[in-house]
């Protein structure tokens, strides 16, 4: 697909310098001047306005930071940025934002800001899920590194091989286990997300957890010894009872909550007769090309569009310009 990589979080150019990471002496040198993105409970840190909102960029701390020195645990190094300044990512869930609002976490949106002390009117940590549009390419494909591999040390704190508690090594880019010398690295889980038409015609469908009205592609996870083809047609035949005949990709994008990477693909329905499995989808429908439009223009009285920044938001606005080539 000709347009693959300006789906957000995709083709931000960072340069991730994956040789340096095995060098201790070679990091250590990049820390005296580096520059570090603060992650809170998954909520990068971010700068704000002057309305006090975040604007869609990305607030970097210095080395000798109070903050960062008193609460950063885990960090990862990221890359280099334009200028060769070295990036990292530090964990600072531990600090507790007394009397500030948290009634957010773990929402499907968390709409609420923490600010820490001291960054009063300058940044607080939000929600990656509600700026990812805001940000430009390469902020977006940092804030997601960060966001994933923290995530995955937060998870991933004992060996799967033998229970130890495990270390971090390769700054940030792999776990080691002194008990039994298992080394573990960072998980992405492939998932499929597909755009099936049908004539002139698309499927969609809606999870019973999500907001009113919102729909979207079906999704679902690639199993072991799977290719992404099978996928396609096994999902879409467990969760619409709809059968799948050719299937062709177009994009991926890595998504951060909390570890994937989508992989966009177009399928051609050869049933159109929907079975739904009640467990994975509470709706699904067939949508002309002609409603779609209605849809993204919210002329729809009861449908909304996929979210924004989402892949399936970028495969429908390309199909409804009919240029998925």
């Amino acid at each position: 697909m000709k347009h693959a990589e300006t789906v957000t979080f995709g083709g931000g150019g960072l340069a991730r310098h994956a040789e340096l990471r095995g060098n201790k002496d070679a990091i250590e040198a990049l820390r005296a001047t580096s520059k570090t993105l603060l992650i809170w409970n998954g909520k990068p840190l971010m700068a704000l306005g002057s309305d006090g909102a975040p604007r869609g960029a990305l607030h970097w701390l210095d080395p000798e930071d109070l903050f960062l020195k008193e609460h950063g645990s885990q960090d990862v190094f990221l890359g280099l940025d334009p200028e060769g300044v070295g990036l990292f990512a530090s964990d600072v869930s531990s600090w507790d934002p007394i009397e500030q609002d948290t009634s957010g976490l773990g929402l499907f949106l968390d709409s609420t800001q923490q600010t820490p002390p001291g960054l009063e009117a300058t940044a607080s940590f939000a929600e990656l899920r509600a700026l990812m549009t805001r940000l430009t390419p390469w902020d977006a494909e940092v804030a997601a590194t960060a966001k994933a591999v923290l995530n995955w040390h937060a998870a991933h704190g004992f060996c799967a091989n033998c229970g130890a508690k495990s270390l971090s090594r390769q700054a940030g880019w792999s776990r080691s286990c002194p008990a039994c010398s298992t080394t573990h690295f960072p998980r992405t889980d492939p998932v499929v997300i597909m755009l099936i038409t049908h004539g002139n015609s698309v499927l969609i469908g809606r999870s019973p957890w999500w907001p009113e009205g919102m729909y979207s592609l079906l999704a679902g996870f690639v199993e072991p010894g799977e290719t992404m083809e099978a996928a396609v047609r096994r999902e879409v035949f467990e969760e619409a009872g709809v059968s799948v005949g050719e299937v062709s990709y177009l994009a991926s994008q890595p998504w951060p909550f909390p570890a994937s990477l989508m992989f966009g693909a177009k399928g051609e329905a050869i049933s159109t007769e929907i079975t739904l499995d009640p467990v994975e989808l509470e709706d699904a429908l067939w949508v002309t090309r002609e409603d779609m439009a209605a849809v993204f223009a919210g002329q729809h009285p009861t449908i909304n569009p996929a979210r924004s920044g989402a892949i399936a938001h970028f495969l429908l606005d390309y199909w409804l310009r009919d240029s998925l080539e």
